[in-house]
């Protein structure tokens, strides 16, 4: 990650500086226009939007250790991040979260984009109750069927 800035000719909010995040996975590039005067957790909030909650939180950032990167930046990250698992979790009486109650929604984790495509694929408890249920049912029939058939062959086996 690094700072871009200088004569950047700033549009309709005056954004005059950009934040370059690379990525070595994907070699993809992203930039975030930013403002000078951006406090850090403005920036925060930002990269919290527009990087973390798509592509999860990075295990490596190499920057220049540029001061904002070393100190407002962080502190506002790792709080949003603490603050959003803490409100996520369910209270025991109402069944909800605080962000449920106070803003009507819960915050989307990047967990959850995953979680979206794998339900699909994987099944859940009550697809696993319902197919092994429907087994049982199919065993017994069968079992029925054959002790019918072999007691009107009038087989004793005894």
């Amino acid at each position: 990650m690094d700072w871009v800035t200088g004569p950047i000719p700033g549009g309709k909010e005056n954004l005059n500086s950009c934040l370059v995040i690379a990525d070595r996975y994907s070699k993809s590039v992203r930039c975030l226009p930013f403002n000078k005067e951006d406090t850090g957790m403005a920036t925060a909030l930002k990269l919290w939007n527009n990087i973390i909650s798509t592509c999860g939180v990075p295990k490596i950032i190499i920057s220049d250790r540029d001061p904002k990167f070393t100190s407002e930046i962080w502190t506002n990250l790792y709080e949003i991040l603490v603050q959003l698992a803490y409100n996520t979790s369910q209270h025991s009486t109402t069944g909800k979260s605080p962000s449920l109650v106070e803003k009507g929604w819960n915050p989307l984790l990047p967990m959850d984009h995953l979680k979206k495509n794998l339900l699909a694929i994987y099944p859940t408890a009550k697809d696993f109750h319902d197919m092994w249920k429907k087994a049982c049912e199919t065993a017994a029939k069968c079992t029925a069927e054959a002790e019918n058939t072999t007691n009107r062959g009038g087989i004793n086996h005894t």
